[in-house]
């Protein structure tokens, strides 16, 4: 039975985000006992000096979705058009990439992002 309760936790759908070399996003959708589903967003630091990770999370109930979308969306769009109009936001991306790319070609990317995955689905594991 616990096992079954434990398997009950496991996203049925996730997205993982990395945001750099200290933060990672991820966004899981979770079903209820119900038969219904929610989204967890999870913000993942690494801690200075590598002794483990600190989380925080929403959790996103169905009857919320748009009204979060829709206010998440206008406040992007009022950063992006009304404070900073003349910043270029596709410049993280290209960082991001960048990124990615050397720590493919270091062989450290795969490594630093099976470490984050595995302490946040054991942490979803607990609660």
């Amino acid at each position: 039975m616990e096992y079954e309760d434990k398997k009950k936790l496991e996203p049925v759908y996730s997205l993982k985000i990395k945001a750099g070399k200290r933060r990672t996003y991820f966004f899981d959708v979770r079903e209820t006992k119900g038969g219904d589903y929610f989204i967890t967003l999870t913000e993942s630091t690494k801690k200075f000096g590598g002794e483990g990770y600190e989380r925080h999370k929403i959790f996103l109930y169905k009857e919320d979705f748009n009204r979060f979308l829709k206010s998440l969306d206008e406040t992007v769009t009022h950063v992006k058009t009304n404070l900073m109009p003349d910043y270029d936001f596709d410049e993280f991306d290209r960082r991001q990439e960048e990124w990615e790319r050397q720590q493919e070609e270091s062989g450290g990317f795969k490594g630093e992002g099976d470490q984050s995955e595995k302490s946040h689905a054991e942490e979803d594991m607990t609660w």
